[in-house]
This record gives C-alpha cells, sequence and structure tokens, in this order.
C-alpha cells in the first residue's frame, strides 16, 4: 500500500506515522488478521503451545479479535489494543522454552503472510515483546506478591 492516508477503515490514534509505517512495510489491518488467524491456528495444533491454550480458551473469536487489536497497535501504532497483557500471562506454565517455540511459529508465519519488510517489522515487535514478557513473567512466578522492579 503506497498511499499517504491510512485506509479509512481503520481506526487509528496517529494517522500519520499509521500511513507512513503501513506504506514502508506494506502491512495493513487485512494482513495483520491473516497473520494473527494463521499464527493461531498453527499455535492451537501445537504439541507444546496448544494445550496450554485449549486449557484457557474455549472461545476463540473475542481472543482473535483481541490479538488483531494488540498487533494493530504494536504494529501500526493504532492505539486499538487497551489490555494488560503481563496480569494475563503471569499465572500461565510458561518458561523460556515456551517463548521460544512462540517466537517460532511467529517468524514462520510473519514471512508466510506479510511482506518481507513487513515480515521484519513485526518480528521485531515480537521479539521485543517476548522478552519483556518472559522477564515479567519469571519474576511474578518466583515472587508473585512482589511488586514489580522497574530497573
Amino acid at each position: 500500500m503506497s498511499t499517504a492516508e491510512p485506509s479509512e477503515q481503520i481506526a487509528t490514534a496517529r494517522p500519520e506515522m499509521t500511513a507512513a509505517i503501513m506504506a514502508e512495510t506494506g502491512l495493513d489491518e487485512r494482513i495483520l488478521r491473516d497473520l494473527v488467524h494463521s499464527f493461531y491456528d498453527k499455535v492451537r495444533g501445537d504439541a507444546v503451545l496448544g494445550p496450554i491454550f485449549a486449557a484457557r480458551i474455549t472461545d476463540w473469536g473475542p481472543h482473535l479479535e483481541r490479538m488483531v487489536a494488540f498487533w494493530s497497535s504494536v504494529a501500526l501504532m493504532t492505539g486499538r489494543y487497551h489490555g494488560r497483557p503481563v496480569p494475563a500471562h503471569t499465572p500461565l506454565p510458561i518458561d523460556g522454552a515456551h517463548f521460544q517455540r512462540w517466537l517460532g511459529l511467529f517468524r514462520e508465519t510473519a514471512h508466510e503472510v506479510c511482506t518481507p519488510s513487513g515480515a521484519l517489522h513485526v518480528i521485531e515487535r515480537a521479539e521485543r515483546i517476548a522478552r519483556s514478557l518472559h522477564i515479567a513473567v519469571k519474576e511474578a512466578q518466583a515472587a508473585p506478591d512482589a511488586i514489580p522492579a522497574l530497573r
């Protein structure tokens, strides 16, 4: 997409930034939706990650919509996501191996669904998110009642 304005169907808090990212990466809401749905299809069928998700998510429609909004916010700076990912993940039985598996599936899916520059864009963000979330989960699991150390 090489338009200077974001697509009219994209609600964004930062229209100029969103338009620039879309032009630079080829990403848009449709591609992010395809990415999220394809990725979670793989996650659901994965022997390592699938059971963790299956034990917690019974209605996938709302979860997928929330994840599309999350990736719209992360990748296109739309501000559509208003959740709290750390508290949602800290009680899960996950460790570094789970984050590595998640990243492996995400990287694979991004390369299949996105343009090359779009894949690099979302993968870089996914790696940062996984690193931060892994640290937060590890700290919360080690000391569930502690106030997080913001270093």
